[in-house]
């Protein structure tokens, strides 16, 4: 049997370049709270991102958490995101207190409907959570437009966006905030890790607050903060990584093609919607798999491929309000029936990443072009 293909893989550097990082750190005993390499990794991330605030966060959850608490929403408010996304997303405005309100999809990017969103609305709403989702990023005009008319604070969850532009215009620099995760199945990683970025310089000093205990001083607490410090080795892992991105996202680039090129007039398979305005960060492949077009479903693809020692992910299945603390919660839909109802056991994501190659590829469309689904949807046509 082959080995194993996943999902993703995560890029890492050369080991010989770590070393000398790594002596660094044992030189200077500083290993977190600030030091040197957290000090130039995010001086490198501020630039690389266009962005006048962007700091360093242990993980991208608790940069979730923290940009939450850094708006100061009303106790008990409402926050209105998306259903299909992980589970963190919601879990961040649970923990601040908040109430997630989840809003429907548009079919063709798979990103929160504006419309859904108006939907949602109530006396209660204080902010609009959207995720970019798999590299594919938010209708930002449309839904910055809802948050000016109705005073919301508008946040993203950017962790699958890192790099994107919209027009020319870094991601980060839409809305409020953003949040990247920089965990190791993201284009960039530090192993663990994640980043807020906001279009305000302001915000920077606060954010500083809560991730750092609310210390100012070594005799004074002025904030209530937690502990959201990226760690030095976090910091190496991602001086080495930065410089590799743009090739990394040039392979899947020129991946994206080889998948397009074979999956191409299979019926019932879509493929990811290209954005004429927006430079992809690359970050999945996802198909929609239509089961009454097609002859079989997205599960049915993911057992044969897993068969091969292909393992492609669910993502996002089950959705946020299929999970025990969110069962029951609406979902607002400008639709008579979300579709991300239907949508969520369509999805599948492919083995993405630079070293997917074209033996993969063709081995991944075997199994789609089987000649007995072909026959099958012959068949119903």
């Amino acid at each position: 049997m082959r080995s194993p293909l996943y999902v993703t893989r995560p890029m890492l550097p050369d080991l010989g370049h770590l070393d000398g990082l790594l002596k660094e750190i044992w030189a200077s005993r500083i290993v977190t709270n600030g030091g040197p390499l957290h000090g130039r990794l995010e001086s490198e991330l501020t630039s690389y991102l266009g962005v006048p605030t962007a700091m360093l966060f242990n993980n991208g959850t608790i940069g979730l958490l923290a940009v939450l608490k850094l708006f100061d929403l009303p106790p008990g408010s409402e926050v209105i995101t998306t259903p299909l996304t992980f589970a963190a997303t919601a879990h961040a405005i649970h923990w601040n207190g908040l109430r997630p309100v989840f809003a429907d999809v548009c079919p063709e990017t798979l990103t929160i409907d504006p419309a859904s969103v108006k939907k949602a609305i109530t006396a209660k709403t204080s902010a609009i959570l959207g995720v970019h989702v798999y590299g594919t990023v938010c209708d930002v005009e449309a839904l910055q437009s809802i948050a000016n008319e109705h005073g919301l604070k508008l946040i993203y969850d950017a962790a699958h966006a890192f790099g994107a532009e919209i027009d020319d215009c870094p991601v980060a620099m839409f809305g409020n905030a953003s949040v990247f995760s920089f965990h190791a199945t993201k284009l960039f990683n530090t192993l663990e890790g994640g980043l807020v970025a906001t279009p305000n310089p302001d915000d920077r000093e606060k954010l500083y607050y809560l991730r750092n205990f609310g210390i100012r001083n070594e005799d004074e607490v002025v904030e209530i903060g937690i502990n959201g410090k990226m760690n030095e080795i976090q910091a190496a892992i991602g001086l080495l990584n930065l410089p590799q991105v743009e090739q990394e996202r040039c392979r899947r680039r020129a991946l994206r093609e080889m998948y397009n090129d074979a999956l191409d007039g299979l019926p019932g398979i879509r493929f990811q919607a290209p954005q004429s305005r927006v430079k992809q960060s690359e970050q999945y492949y996802p198909v929609v798999i239509d089961a009454t077009i097609f002859g079989r479903s997205r599960d049915d693809i993911y057992e044969e491929l897993k068969a091969r020692n292909i393992f492609a992910r669910k993502y996002f299945h089950p959705i946020c309000t299929d999970y025990e603390p969110y069962r029951g919660f609406p979902i607002f839909s400008a639709r008579v029936e979300p579709y991300v109802q239907k949508v969520k056991s369509q999805v599948l994501c492919l083995p993405f990443f630079g070293d997917v190659d074209k033996k993969d590829v063709e081995e991944i469309s075997l199994v789609f072009r089987r000649p007995s689904a072909v026959r099958r949807v012959r068949a119903a046509s």
